[in-house]
Order: C-alpha cells, then sequence, then structure tokens
C-alpha cells in the first residue's frame, strides 16, 4: 500500500516524549498539510489505543529504532515519510567517520564497511564512544588542523565546538560530563573555513519521487548561537538524473555525486535500513592548509528543517503535473515578525531555547 491509498489515516507522532513544543506543534502542521496535499484523512497526533487496527502513514520526529517500528504498524517505506534504523547510532552523524582503530569500542551493530566505502565523500574525521579512545583519535586529527567536536545527537549545530590544539582538547576532558558525552558518542571531524552546507535529498510519496538540491544557512537563536536559519531548494519531480539535466553549477553536482554515494553505501552496509525521507547535508569548504575541500555530514531519515518546503513543492507538482521544477524556501526565525507576503506559516510560538520562533515557507517557480 502507498500513502495515496485512500484508507490511509495520516497521523503525527513525537518520538520524544520531553520534545518542545515547537517540535510537536511542527510535526502536526506538517502532517495535517501532507494529507490536504495528499487527499487523506489527518487522523491527528499518534495514540495507541485509538488508532489500534487503522492504516496509518505516519510522520515521526525521529528515525524509528529497533522494535519501535513494528509497535507503530510501520512495515515498511511505505507506511512513513521518514526511516527505519535496526540500530540507534546509525541515523546519527557517527556512521560518516570510522573508528580510531580495530581496538576502538564500537556500539552493537557497527558496520565498518559503510566508513569505509564512504571515505571519499566525507571530510576527514573520527567516531568516538569512549572516554578512553577520545585523547588519540584528537591527536591523530589535530596533526592536519583544527577539528570540530559533534555529539552525535546533536540538531541544528547545537553543542558542537571547534578544538584548535590538544591543550584545548585536554580541557574538554576534564569537564564532569567528560565521559558520559564520548560514552553517547561524538564525532571529531576537521573544521572548514568559509563553508557553504548544501542539501541534496529525496522523498518518496506513492509513486511520486521528488529530488532536490540546495543549501542552507544559519541565523542566531535567543542566546546568540548559530542554529539551523532554512534552506533553500530546487526541487524536480523525479529521480536524480531528472535533477542532473537542469543547468547546475560544479559544486553542486559535486555535492549531488557525493550524497548518492552515501546513500547508496547506507543501503548496502545496512540492509534493514530503509527511508522514504532521505536527506544529506554536504560542506564545502577550505581547510587549515587552504586546499577546498567537499564532504557529506550527516544524513537526515526524519523530518527536518527542510520538510516544510518539500511538502510545498509536492503540493506544487500535484497541482500542475506539467511543471519541471520549482524552488521552495523554509525559514526559521527568532526574531517577533510580520508574516512575508504570500508565504505559508508553519509554526509561531515559543522555543526551546527561546520565548519565540517563526517558521515558513516560500515558493517561487524555477523559471520566472
Amino acid at each position: 500500500m502507498t500513502p495515496t491509498n485512500r484508507k490511509k489515516l495520516v497521523v503525527a507522532h513525537s518520538v520524544r516524549p520531553d520534545a518542545p513544543e515547537h517540535e510537536v506543534e511542527t510535526n502536526r502542521a506538517l502532517a495535517r498539510w501532507l494529507a490536504q496535499v495528499l487527499g487523506l484523512k489527518y487522523g491527528g497526533s499518534y495514540d495507541a489505543e485509538r488508532h489500534q487496527g487503522r492504516d496509518l502513514y505516519l510522520l515521526p520526529t525521529q528515525t524509528l529504532v529497533g522494535a519501535a517500528a513494528g509497535q507503530l504498524g510501520v512495515r515498511g517505506p511505505e507506511d512513513l515519510w521518514g526511516g527505519y534504523v535496526e540500530h540507534d547510532f546509525i541515523c546519527t552523524k557517527a556512521i560518516s567517520h570510522g573508528l580510531r582503530d580495530k581496538n576502538a569500542l564500537a556500539p552493537p551493530g557497527w558496520s565498518p564497511l559503510f566508513s569505509e566505502r564512504v571515505r571519499g565523500v566525507v571530510l576527514d574525521g573520527l567516531s568516538v564512544f569512549s572516554f578512553d579512545d577520545a585523547r588519540s583519535a584528537a591527536e591523530r586529527l589535530l596533526y592536519n588542523g583544527p577539528i570540530r567536536l559533534k555529539p552525535i545527537h546533536g540538531c541544528a549545530g547545537r553543542g558542537q565546538e571547534v578544538i584548535n590544539s590538544l591543550d584545548e582538547f585536554d580541557a574538554v576532558l576534564a569537564r564532569p560530563d567528560a565521559r558520559a558525552l564520548f560514552t553517547e558518542g561524538v564525532v571529531l571531524e576537521q573544521d572548514l573555513d568559509d563553508v557553504v552546507t548544501h542539501s541534496v535529498g529525496q522523498s518518496f510519496f506513492g509513486d511520486i519521487v521528488l529530488s532536490y538540491c540546495g543549501d542552507q544557512y544559519l541565523t542566531r537563536d535567543a542566546e546568540g548561537e548559530a542554529v539551523y536559519g532554512g534552506s533553500n531548494l530546487l526541487v524536480v519531480r523525479g529521480d536524480y538524473d531528472d535533477l542532473l539535466d537542469l543547468e547546475l553549477p560544479d559544486d553542486v553536482r559535486l555535492a549531488i555525486h557525493q550524497a548518492q554515494v552515501f546513500d547508496r553505501c547506507a543501503d548496502e552496509a545496512y540492509p534493514a535500513f530503509y527511508a522514504s525521507r532521505r536527506n544529506y547535508d554536504i560542506a564545502q569548504g577550505v581547510d587549515s592548509n587552504g586546499k577546498r575541500r567537499s564532504g557529506v555530514l550527516e544524513q537526515s531519515w526524519r523530518m527536518g528543517g527542510a520538510s516544510s518546503a518539500e511538502v510545498a513543492a509536492l503540493q506544487s507538482f500535484i497541482n500542475d503535473p506539467q511543471m519541471r521544477a520549482i524552488r521552495v524556501s523554509s525559514v526559521e526565525t527568532y526574531t517577533d515578525q510580520a508574516l512575508p507576503a504570500d508565504a505559508i506559516e508553519v509554526y509561531r510560538g515559543p522555543a526551546e531555547n527561546s520565548d519565540f520562533l517563526l517558521k515558513y515557507v516560500t515558493v517561487q517557480s524555477y523559471d520566472g
């Protein structure tokens, strides 16, 4: 069955019980909007008792892990807009890089095959799952310049910091929460200057496939931290080949190629994995030696910052089946302001780290 089956009930699902209000409400807004676009009924937020035995199309806020999928009635990619993995680390930044060596601690289910195959399409880095492995991993990477420390479950850029020397890293190790931090998992990755972050991905809705490329940008939250501020996407109805048929700059073509390799390797290394939303962030910038670098940072097999733009694109293609491509943008701002003309509001209200957050979408034609 597909999400275009009229028996499907589109249901929002906030995976984290302590999820902030803006995440929960955004999830509901997108589920309601997607149901309208696909001509399906909206069933509100998932409730085990109320939705028992119903044929659901789920919009989870996070990638589903392990037994959770079956408990929710999700059997394959046709049952959700998002993804499924067997182990939690697979849907995090951790899979982008290998371990320090064969003796480094690895989580259950770890596949060295993946990091070996994607080495040519990611930046230099290592994944760490043990306090005892951290210093030697940092020492190896710092030899070639500054590194970025990234907690594997962090999102929107929060919790990341740049380390310029081993002394700075030792100061991190001396923090009271250091052992817990590295036990949960940390990525250590070369830091770049003058970075542009590309977004490349695909969404599958029954027999409808959307492929896109674009870039994302940062904004400041109420605490002054640089966080995700939005994405500008160029979307086609069709596969990556249809996207590559458009006139695109060489750096964008490179980003698309790297995302394709990463995506294909995930299917090969983790055969139980499936996803109907596959989004990849690719960073392009200059390393400490002045060399231009490009590499996939992480994957998003779940509802993300650009999801609202994808729904807007889907609606546009359904409204005009002859349309070749469209430009859509998702915006997140922590400044209270009026909605721009022709924008579609997704959320307005308090945020996890701010009294106010506004999320909206704009749509523009591809060729004017």
